[in-house]
């Protein structure tokens, strides 16, 4: 029992390892992810490499074709179409569970998340930092930590992250393009947050679903491929 709870350990480990080279760049969209040379990267078994890798598939980091192997997911403009549909779709419909669902605690830790989140900088050039990318995390799943369905927090988890890749991946704007204002959204989170405060499940739901896509959007206009 012992070892298989190491072996387990093991497996997270290089899956958090993988994930990092992917979401850092290290790791390219679309880059074939070989047993051998991973192996030797992370100083682990090829089994190790290989579980990890399935559940990184789960998380749609990765992809995995038959007699192809594996690979980083590819980053398209008819895949972010795709993604920010199913994204909307779920995390509207966990945000309307947690608004019905969630009690004091949940509504104590949404507000932390929030303040946390806000008072973070952004990062240098108006590009989102590290720390930012967390905080903002957090708060979008203190959101959702109200919904009692741990599949639909699951699957929001799953397609927020897969949303960062694009996000992360997708080329810097042309220096003639107009900077927003408020480029790190924070009048869109604050009603967003006054919304869930007020369980008005309708206006989150507006709110949401204008954040998402403005996010998306923003990554087409950097054209993150065909």
């Amino acid at each position: 029992m012992a070892r298989e709870a190491g072996r387990q350990t093991r497996s997270e480990a290089v899956q958090d390892r993988i994930r990092a080279d992917i979401m850092g760049g290290r790791l390219r969209p679309g880059q074939r992810l070989k047993f051998p040379e991973l192996s030797e990267r992370y100083g682990v078994s090829t089994g190790a490499v290989r579980e990890a890798l399935l559940k990184l598939v789960a998380k749609n980091l990765v992809v995995s074709e038959a007699h192809h192997g594996f690979h980083v997911t590819d980053v398209t403009a008819r895949g972010l179409a795709d993604l920010t549909d199913a994204r909307t779709e779920i995390e509207s419909l966990a945000l309307a569970r947690a608004i019905h669902e969630g009690d004091l605690a949940w509504q104590a830790q949404v507000l932390a998340a929030h303040h946390t989140f806000e008072q973070t900088p952004l990062g240098d050039d108006d590009q989102p930092g590290e720390d930012w990318l967390i905080a903002h995390t957090d708060f979008h799943t203190a959101l959702l930590a109200g919904c009692a369905n741990p599949r639909l927090r699951t699957m929001a988890a799953s397609l927020r992250e897969e949303a960062e890749l694009y996000r992360r991946w997708s080329r810097p704007a042309s220096a003639q393009t107009s900077r927003p204002t408020d480029p790190a959204g924070h009048k869109e989170h604050r009603d967003l947050l006054d919304a869930v405060m007020a369980r008005d499940s309708e206006r989150a739901d507006t709110v949401l679903r204008r954040l998402i896509g403005s996010t998306s959007s923003m990554v087409l206009d950097t054209d993150p491929g065909a």
